[in-house]
């Protein structure tokens, strides 16, 4: 053997006494190499789920039930590390139903910083000192390794309540408290009759109560859209086969489920277009609201067109974009001339919520209407912040895609089994609505408005006094 070979083996083999002569060392070493080499016995990297589990039912619901609170409490000290998670609602802001929007920054800095010293620093002087806070840095799911759609505690008791339908899992539960999530049941505003405004009667639509809230209100297409939007449908972790995570085989889960009442109820997944499992993203639900507007759907797929996004949703993401255990599990092929062009429909009916303060022709606030702060943060949005850069009127975004390289501000790390390196090309949501839809940005990293002007303060270097960013949180309410 050469030297370099015998270093590598005993930087890598723990030490054994062993007398006698050095060959016999050697062969011990020999016989260990194998196992002791990186990548040895470890399975070839695959882009695909395994078909044939090597566990059986019952020994995976055993296992993984008896490891769910050591992940939870895995995931809440990671919460806990980065944010402030009080309730701490801001004195006179409500979403459209009445629940109260978070205040203030929530983002945790280390110690001896400050929010001014962080945005006078270059991204290189971030990046070397490592002053990137926690909290700006991806948010891996609630168990990244395992991933799947998880659901706030408030719409499986609702689900089942009204349907029987159970939607918890045995392995995992949702992690952000409810005060920072969406209100629900959500408002629900028509494009076709703002005259009715929330038409939801405060009820969370099912497919126990849609035809008796929308008959008289929608046309039969749009009527059987809803439905379908309603309708269960297999799913990677929802599903009657072996490799489910429920106790009992499922239904599966509906459009709805995560779309609650055609917004979000901030349901978590994991993106389905990268492998391995440690690169894929978390990702938050986005609202339905404004799809007539919209031009991309997905927050990174960049689908063309909304009946793409309903299709490409059956078909591929809910089987974590894996058409071959799709067809294990349950796909349901939609039929495009009827079913997907129906369920779209319904869809570019959603509308934003009432906005008073903004004006009918250009979106911007109407002078007459808005308080001096306001208008200052309007000044901010269009000018120093850079704001309408992406996010232009009257809905408040530019229907494009954008890679903002935050991968310039922190060095990759592992965190939860998720690999912080680059989020990508990112579509520019719509901020019509905005303060409704907590927490923000693609993978909820963000969980109130204010962190969400630190994180471009810095990412943008704007440099923004705490006035301006002040003034600039109150603009968005008005939105």
């Amino acid at each position: 053997m050469k030297s370099g070979t015998l270093n590598f083996l005993h930087a890598r083999v723990p030490r054994i006494s062993i007398s006698g002569p050095r060959c016999v060392c050697v062969m011990v070493l020999a016989l260990l190499l194998p196992m002791s080499l990186p990548g040895a016995e470890q399975p070839p990297p695959s882009s695909y789920a395994p078909v044939v589990p090597q566990e059986d039912f019952q020994t995976v619901m055993k296992r993984m039930s008896a490891a769910k609170a050591s992940v939870a409490q895995r995931q809440k000290d990671l919460l806990g590390a980065r944010y402030d998670l009080t309730d701490r609602p801001a004195p006179g802001v409500k979403m459209s139903r009445g629940k109260p929007v978070q205040e203030g920054v929530r983002v945790k800095l280390s110690q001896g910083m400050t929010w001014d010293r962080l945005s006078a620093m270059s991204p290189e002087e971030i990046r070397n000192r490592d002053a990137f806070p926690l909290g700006f840095l991806p948010l891996p799911h609630p168990n990244h390794p395992e991933g799947g759609m998880v659901f706030p505690q408030f719409h499986i008791d609702e689900i089942k309540r009204q349907e029987s339908r159970d939607l918890t899992r045995f392995d995992l539960d949702f992690d952000l408290p409810d005060h920072l999530l969406p209100e629900f049941p959500a408002a629900i505003f028509l494009t076709t009759r703002p005259d009715l405004g929330d038409v939801s009667q405060g009820k969370l639509v099912t497919i126990d109560n849609f035809y008796e809230l929308f008959n008289g209100i929608l046309n039969p297409k749009q009527i059987e859209g809803l439905r379908l939007l309603l309708t269960p449908f297999p799913q990677q972790q929802f599903n009657q086969t072996e490799d489910r995570r429920t106790t009992r085989p499922s239904r599966g889960v509906a459009c709805f489920d995560c779309h609650a009442n055609g917004h979000t109820n901030a349901s978590t997944h994991l993106a389905g277009d990268v492998r391995p499992q440690a690169f894929r993203h978390r990702i938050d639900t986005p609202s339905l609201r404004g799809v007539n507007i919209q031009r991309l759907f997905g927050s990174q797929r960049a689908l063309k067109s909304v009946e793409d996004f309903t299709e490409f949703e059956q078909r591929a993401a809910y089987f974590d974009g894996d058409p071959v255990i799709a067809t294990k599990k349950g796909v349901n092929i939609l039929e495009r001339g009827s079913q997907v062009h129906f369920m779209a429909e319904f869809q570019a009916l959603l509308d934003f919520p009432p906005a008073p303060k903004l004006s009918v022709v250009d979106g911007k606030l109407d002078a007459r209407k808005a308080t001096a702060s306001e208008l200052r943060g309007q000044e901010i949005f269009f000018g120093k912040g850079k704001c309408a850069s992406c996010h232009t009127p009257p809905y408040y975004t530019d229907n494009l895609m954008h890679n903002l390289q935050t991968e310039r501000f922190y060095k990759p790390r592992m965190i939860n089994g998720r690999m912080a390196n680059a989020d990508g090309p990112i579509k520019t949501f719509p901020l019509r609505g905005i303060k409704d839809s907590p927490p923000y940005l693609h993978d909820d990293r963000l969980l109130t408005l204010e962190d969400t002007v630190e994180f471009f303060n810095v990412i943008l270097e704007t440099k923004l006094t705490a006035a301006e960013k002040s003034n600039l949180v109150a603009f968005l309410h008005t939105l």
